[in-house]
């Protein structure tokens, strides 16, 4: 079964801190598609995140790129396997040199908690319990 994928293009300010954050967090860069301009962060096998300098990004729009220090552009949520992992993930994002976003989110069959990439990319990690959900 073809398994379709989701590229999230991010213009980033500092492609090697962004670089380093993102491997930082457990992801690795794929150097197929990573260059001087660019960085491919495999996410997992279907979510690669495209980080662009922003004079690349730029190539594919002729939009103003917003500033996501100041402007939400995107809301990006990550589901994970359980509570620890959303906290362990977050927690690697804080240590990182990410910021929080929010305050943790918990209404028992879900749980969340968000964090900002160093260029203001709200992430969100959200665990649930899908049995509490079906029917």
């Amino acid at each position: 079964m073809y398994q379709q994928m989701i590229f999230v293009n991010l213009a980033t300010n500092d492609l090697e801190t962004s670089k380093k954050f993102f491997t930082e967090l457990g992801y690795s860069l794929n150097p197929q598609f990573t260059t001087d301009d660019c960085a491919c962060v495999v996410i997992s096998e279907t979510i690669v995140a495209m980080l662009l300098t922003r004079e690349r990004y730029q190539d594919f729009t002729n939009k103003e790129i917003a500033d996501s220090a100041k402007t939400s552009e995107v809301l990006l949520c990550l589901s994970a396997e359980s509570r620890a992992k959303v906290d362990e993930l977050v927690d690697k994002a804080l240590a990182a040199g990410g910021a929080p976003a929010g305050e943790p989110q918990d209404h028992g069959f879900m749980y969340g908690r968000s964090f900002q990439d160093p260029d203001g990319h709200t992430w969100e990690v959200v665990w649930m319990d899908s049995s509490a959900v079906q029917g």
